[in-house]
Parts: structure tokens; sequence; C-alpha cells
């Protein structure tokens, strides 16, 4: 349920302008906005220059109308750019801050390819994993090079043996690599 239905806009801005809110609505693709499909679409507009920013969204309508969205390429024609948008967001009243518009900043890949890109992985991959240090859980880690395991106890004690079984239940093993 990651796709949508909705009507998608989208505005870009650029050194010289911008093209006001244009809808995506001819795809390569036969039906667009599919979970884990890339679409294709072509916007015509003036040249605007170097690429900033653009806000995209939906009207919030038809059945399905929340969208998850990883990002956003455009490709310049005739600079040969392309500039990425980085999302890994929800645009949907019922998910994520509620909002079905974002505006996103483009990615300064000359600083560091992909720098913001694996800050948000970073934040997902947390989002997903947090639980695992809620309180009241035991963690036991796994160290190859000493084959040893060191637990971590709710009540803050620290066994280096860590053993497999003990009064707590459930123990969460996370690998690490020395």
């Amino acid at each position: 349920n990651a796709g949508t239905e909705a009507d998608v806009y989208i505005s870009i801005y650029g050194e010289k302008g911008d093209t006001g809110s244009k809808q995506l609505f001819r795809s390569q693709k036969p039906k667009k906005f599919l979970k884990g499909q890339t679409d294709i679409f072509h916007v015509e507009a003036v040249h605007l220059g170097h690429l900033y920013k653009i806000v995209i969204g939906h009207n919030g309508l038809g059945s399905g109308d929340g969208w998850y969205l990883d990002k956003v390429v455009i490709k310049d024609p005739i600079t040969d750019l392309d500039y990425t948008f980085l999302c890994h967001r929800w645009l949907d009243h019922g998910q994520d801050d509620g909002n079905i518009a974002r505006e996103l900043t483009v990615t300064d890949a000359s600083t560091f390819p992909g720098r913001q890109e694996l800050e948000l992985k970073r934040e997902e991959t947390w989002a997903a994993e947090k639980w695992k240090f809620q309180k009241g859980n035991t963690l036991q880690f796994y160290n190859r090079l000493s084959r040893g395991f060191i637990c971590l106890s709710p009540d803050s004690r620290v066994d280096a043996l860590g053993d497999k079984k003990n009064k707590y239940g459930k123990i969460f093993f996370m690998w690490m690599y020395a």
C-alpha cells in the first residue's frame, strides 16, 4: 500500500524561475505510482538553470491515496545533468506527519556522494531497530573475533560471558564485527 491512485503534482524550482504546478499524468508505465515502481514523466518547461528544489504532492483523492516516495531524479536534457531529490517519506494524511506534499532540496553530490541518502537510510534503520533498546529488554552482542558474548541487562549490568539463557527471557542478538 505504498503506491497511490491520487493525482500527483510537481513544481520544479531553478535559478531562473519555476515551472508552476504540473500534474504528472503520462507515465511510460501502464499504471503509474505503484509500490516499488519507477515512473518516468516528461515535463515541458523553459530552461530553469541549475535546479535547487521541488515541491511534490498529491490531491488526496481516490482509494489508497497515501504514497511513500523514495526519491525524484530530474534529468536536464540541455545540460545532461541529473538532479536528485531524496524524500524517503510518506505523503499521506494517515502516515508520518500527515502531509501530502513535500518540499525537497537537491542532493549535493559534489560534497559527498550519497551522504543524504546514507543519513536517511540510517534514520530508517534506527526507526526499525530502536524497539530492541526499550526499557526491560536484554541485549546480547556476539563478537566474531573473540567468539564471546556481552550481555547488557535491563538493570544496567554488563556480563562479559553473556549467558544464552537468563531470567529475562528473550535475548536479541546483534552481530558485531571487530
